[in-house]
């Protein structure tokens, strides 16, 4: 389990526009990454469109916010142009990653138990270190709660 202080796992995945990314390619930066289950469902549009209308305040911040989800690119591509989302979703479709910062859980889908991303948020700070662990997260005020943290 990941702690706060810990090195970020690396991250090499595909993005919403279907080109690689590398995490530590931002070095030097301080990124703000939220997983989210599933792209364009109700709790997950809160959550991105409380990111987005934040953008600012983070930028201002210096800090880069990515959001992360087992979605395909294009599914995360569309996701972004209807909700005019500001910044790269990257898709984890293996859930590698997500296992990796140990973001999979059980959970109860109508009734049937199935293992999927729990909605956490990690602050990586300018070394690539975790500065702040977010789990349990409510969509809703979240960016703001993740801007105080920053």
């Amino acid at each position: 389990m990941l702690k706060e202080g810990d090195k970020a796992p690396e991250i090499r995945l595909q993005t919403d526009t279907d080109e690689a990314f590398q995490l530590s390619k931002l070095k030097g930066q301080k990124v703000v990454l939220y997983f989210f289950p599933r792209a364009d469902t109700p709790g997950c549009t809160i959550e991105s469109c409380d990111f987005r209308d934040a953008i600012k305040k983070f930028q201002k911040k210096e800090a880069v916010v990515l959001g992360i989800s087992p979605d395909t690119p294009r599914a995360q591509a569309r996701f972004k142009e209807k909700h005019e989302l500001p910044f790269t979703l990257l898709c984890d479709v293996d859930k590698k990653v997500a296992d990796a910062y140990g973001v999979l859980k059980e959970k109860n889908m109508y009734g049937k138990k199935v293992i999927g991303v729990a909605r956490t948020t990690f602050v990586i700070d300018e070394d690539g270190k975790i500065e702040k662990i977010f789990t349990g997260v409510k969509p809703e005020g979240h960016a703001s709660e993740v801007l105080s943290a920053l």
